[in-house]
């Protein structure tokens, strides 16, 4: 049996390595906690789960589901788009269903990129990112990301044109800003995501524009991934980068129900955008998969059409948390700041540690899981993500493990 050259080069799954540590302990009776997946420890509304209860009992939804997702569900995703972005999209040639936005992200490199092109990815990232494209045959160019720009991806070509943050070293041949000419001539597609994960940057207005232009200019598809908009704090809210001008050009917008509507196992999402690039997606989709169940769709439209008061509420405790945690850390000498955005903490580490080292330890010492920063990419070496989606009693006893163990 011989398997695909491609899956040589891509490392083992994040967060199925988790998985596997974690259950091997679990299996000798050791208690771990974790603050590493970013799965929503509080339940599915309720309105949404009656919806989904009431649309199970319907014989119609009972058969195979509209490839692009039915109109009902694109209309709400539109209605939607509207009343919180003030944007625009044509619910028959815009708005796609999706089976959870990581399967979308996955089935872009396969409508866009041919073996042997390349994608732009930020150097800390989703692994889907990166991943999708390794899977397709596709090479990656890695947008170098730092603390002190914010974490903001930073990407530019030979006239100068792009993003790159104040106080970026001299050569930015050197530095990894600059993309040569030569992969931009195969590039396809730019990945962006704010509110990010893992960092839990938010982007700046003229961060957006400058990567529309820099997508116009050399014919890429942007895509942004925008999972956490909902999840925000202090006041902020995340805007949808389809608000900027000329971006529906070029760009195509991933939207999530999984950490909105804490609905991560419904797997439903949506994308939005440049029509050509919608209709290159459902076209790989329409071959690949047979949509998503309408039970599901007419629970998540009852999600986006319904009261708001749970994003809410869930911001208010998810805040609660983050303060809790940030403090915590803070207190036991690690370095780490409140995000704006997202249910994710991203803390420098103790020296004498490379982040696997770190998480490692605190798994094997404290039996608390913390998902180590170099597995979102090159330049998260040194940080590790601590996620919110577990109760204040368990987060402050992570934390006491952990300064235990050190």
């Amino acid at each position: 049996m011989r398997t695909a050259d491609c899956l040589n080069h891509i490392e083992p799954y994040l967060f199925a390595q988790i998985d596997a540590k974690r259950e091997a302990l679990e299996a000798q009776g050791v208690e771990v906690l974790s603050l590493g997946i970013g799965d929503p420890d509080m339940p599915t509304p309720p309105h949404i789960v009656a919806a989904m209860h009431k649309a199970i009992d319907n014989p119609k939804n009972h058969q195979y589901p509209d490839y692009a997702g039915s109109l009902a569900y694109r209309q709400a995703c539109a209605d939607w788009m509207r009343s919180r972005f003030g944007v625009s999209v044509d619910p028959k040639s815009e708005v796609l269903a999706l089976i959870g936005s990581k399967e979308g992200i996955g089935h872009l490199h396969v409508a866009f990129v041919n073996p042997g092109e390349y994608v732009l990815a930020p150097s800390i990232g989703y692994p889907v990112y990166s991943g999708g494209a390794i899977l397709d045959n596709a090479k990656v160019w890695y947008m170098p990301m730092r603390e002190q720009t914010g974490w903001l991806a930073e990407f530019a070509d030979a006239d100068g044109d792009g993003y790159v943050g104040p106080d970026a070293p001299a050569s930015e041949a050197d530095y990894g800003a600059l993309v040569p000419d030569e992969i931009l001539a195969k590039a396809k597609i730019m990945f962006l995501g704010y509110p990010n994960n893992p960092t839990g940057a938010v982007a700046t207005p003229e961060f957006f524009d400058a990567a529309i232009a820099f997508c116009k200019k050399h014919d890429l598809l942007l895509v942004h991934d925008n999972a956490y908009s909902e999840i925000c704090y202090d006041g902020y809210l995340a805007p949808s980068i389809l608000e900027r001008p000329g971006a529906k050009e070029v760009c195509i917008e991933v939207f999530s129900m999984s950490k909105a509507y804490n609905m991560t196992g419904w797997r439903i999402a949506f994308a939005c955008g440049a029509p050509e690039a919608i209709k290159a997606l459902g076209t790989v989709k329409n071959n690949l998969d047979s949509g998503q169940f309408t039970a599901i769709q007419e629970a998540a439209i009852a999600a986006m059409s319904g009261p708001q008061d749970c994003i809410r509420e869930q911001c208010a405790i998810y805040q609660r948390r983050r303060d809790l945690i940030v403090d915590a850390l803070q207190a036991i000498g690690l370095d780490c700041h409140a995000p704006k955005a997202t249910i994710y903490v991203w803390t420098r580490i103790p020296e004498g540690y490379s982040s696997a080292e770190f998480a490692e330890h605190v798994l094997t010492d404290a039996h608390v899981i913390v998902t180590p920063g170099s597995g979102y990419g090159r330049d998260g070496e040194g940080y590790i993500r601590i996620s919110l989606t577990c109760p204040d009693d368990q987060i402050l006893e992570s934390v006491k493990r952990i300064k235990e163990s050190l």
